[in-house]
């Protein structure tokens, strides 16, 4: 059976399975209509194939951003470090675009669509994200963040048609299980104290997941290095002009240490990661996307325990190991 779907590449509607393979975005529609139907598939993986490299890419980058960022805030405050890096990392990218002769104009008719998903993508995310630390320890909002992959295969059910399989709600169920056993061990213990909290990290992981789907549905027609140059600019400079006015960070009295792990959270966590982010997002469905980056705190844990000597014992790697388990069992989905 085959049902229309809008096409991740572009706003014109395009054939998808029932079992949600993309599209070949790669190759021009032209181009896909001669092909015989083993070609197409072939092209189809290819192209599945490469999202799932651009999706370990991103998990790489972010997680190994987790222990980055814990030893920054020592010497940085949140907000600053996250939005200035963002600004920086965007101008580098956009210079990476031109290299690459991308273009960075962005035609009129898509710029409300290009607010939009910056504020959902970058700006709540970062800001609300932030905002829940305070109230919330770091395992605790963890936990809560990553209940993105959740809600994005809710949403994408009625935004995007992409059915919930019984495959892949156990690989959700697996993959969630994996990760709560992980950064939680006994659980949240949720409290009046920490209500704002958990509502600020649990709005942070709804609207990156509204992000995801809303991208699917209602692509952006750039290329992926400009989509992510102006998502980052847009979604970092309201946090970095916050964190300015707010926060008053003193560069100069960053260590060698410490600009070492500004240039990372500059090069790699925006550069790197957000560019693979968008791109496997191109050829992927939303829901394994999303649930690929369950991964991201698995690394973080792992890269923690190595950089930081924080304790990794055998619950803790069972747990590592349920939660990819479940990563794998969603990309056979």
């Amino acid at each position: 059976m085959r049902t229309w779907s809008f096409s991740p590449s572009s706003t014109r509607c395009g054939l998808r399975d029932s079992k949600d393979e993309p599209v070949d975005s790669r190759t021009p529609p032209d181009v896909l209509t001669k092909m015989s139907p083993e070609e197409q598939a072939t092209a189809q993986r290819r192209t599945r194939t490469v999202g799932y490299l651009l999706l370990v890419a991103t998990s790489v980058g972010w997680g190994l951003n987790w222990p980055v960022t814990k030893h920054l805030l020592t010497e940085l405050p949140p907000l600053s470090v996250r939005g200035l890096s963002g600004i920086v990392g965007a101008a580098l990218l956009a210079l990476l675009a031109l290299a690459f002769r991308q273009s960075l104009k962005v035609p009129r008719a898509q710029w409300p669509r290009l607010v939009l998903l910056s504020v959902l993508n970058v700006t709540a995310w970062m800001a609300l994200m932030g905002l829940a630390l305070v109230y919330l320890p770091a395992s605790e909002a963890a936990v809560m963040a990553y209940s993105m992959p959740v809600w994005a295969s809710v949403l994408a059910w009625p935004i995007l048609g992409e059915r919930i399989s019984l495959l892949r709600v156990i690989a959700m169920a697996m993959a969630i299980a994996g990760l709560v056993a992980l950064m939680g061990g006994g659980g949240i213990a949720a409290s009046y104290a920490k209500l704002p909290g958990i509502l600020l990290a649990l709005g942070g992981a709804f609207l990156f997941a509204v992000g995801t789907v809303m991208g699917k549905r209602w692509p952006l027609s750039l290329p992926p290095l400009t989509s992510a140059v102006w998502q980052i600019l847009i979604g970092c400079l309201p946090v970095a002009i916050l964190g300015l006015l707010i926060e008053q960070p003193h560069f100069m009295s960053l260590t060698p240490l410490g600009w070492t792990l500004f240039g990372y959270s500059i090069v790699v966590q925006f550069c790197v990661a957000y560019a693979c982010w968008f791109a496997a997002l191109q050829r992927l469905p939303a829901s394994v996307a999303a649930i690929g980056t369950l991964l991201v705190p698995v690394i973080g844990v792992l890269a923690s325990a190595a950089a930081l000597g924080e304790p990794l014992g055998i619950a803790k790697v069972a747990a590592l190991g349920f939660t990819i388990a479940g990563v794998v069992l969603a990309s056979r989905s």
